[in-house]
């Protein structure tokens, strides 16, 4: 009946086709007992513009957040089954999705932000990546990569802003290049390890930087 209050899940896949859940530490017990993996995550870096349920809006994420990660370039939860409308892992779920009510959203509310995991909370203690992260952080600072999209937003010096987003563009690449070939890190671990690429994050705001035809080291654009 139209207009009647809902009062349990119908199952329509709206929440799951929206984004996936920030990870807290109540589900690092699912990780380490296998029913989600790297390759399900995506690290969302401090500082770094994301969309905050609460306000409604953008804002910089205030702390690093741990994402299950959307499927190709949107964030549709690469948990949930569209064939079917379900979720593949929904009996060993994560917090916010057992908090979340369409109806009701105070529960997942109150949760946001708090007792969320970073990358450290599930690397292990020594793994060398840490410090090819804490490269990558110095690197690639998402702090300057917003400032500099402000920039051209506000009608900036395209020409050199362009420029120092192309720099931090090769240095982001050229990280990752290197973990992959000299670490040996799993291309399906690189989105939880470093966050998305910089190259997509631009190209959410409408900015291509494209990759030059010859005369590039791998990882450099």
């Amino acid at each position: 009946m139209p207009g009647f209050p809902r009062d349990g899940c119908i199952r329509c896949g709206t929440c799951c086709l929206k984004g996936g859940p920030t990870l807290h530490h109540e589900d690092k017990k699912l990780l380490l007992n296998g029913h989600a993996g790297y390759e399900h995550l995506v690290t969302i870096r401090k500082g770094e513009v994301v969309f905050d349920p609460a306000l409604g809006a953008p804002r910089p994420a205030g702390q690093e957040l741990v994402k299950v990660r959307g499927k190709g370039n949107g964030w549709s939860c690469c948990l949930f089954d569209e064939k079917s409308s379900a979720c593949r892992v929904y009996e060993h779920r994560f917090l916010e999705c057992r908090l979340l009510k369409c109806w009701d959203p105070a529960d997942l509310v109150a949760v946001i932000g708090v007792h969320t995991i970073a990358r450290t909370d599930v690397i292990n203690p020594g793994d060398p990546v840490q410090q090819v992260i804490m490269a990558h952080e110095k690197e690639c600072p998402p702090d300057e990569v917003r400032i500099l999209i402000g920039g051209l937003s506000r009608g900036e010096d395209r020409t050199k802003t362009l420029a120092a987003l192309t720099r931090l563009v090769r240095r982001d690449l050229a990280v990752r290049h290197y973990a992959r070939t000299e670490m040996g890190l799993r291309a399906e671990h690189e989105y939880f390890i470093f966050g998305r690429p910089l190259p997509r994050i631009l190209a959410s705001h409408g900015i291509m930087i494209h990759k030059r035809t010859a005369g590039n080291r791998p990882g450099e654009v």
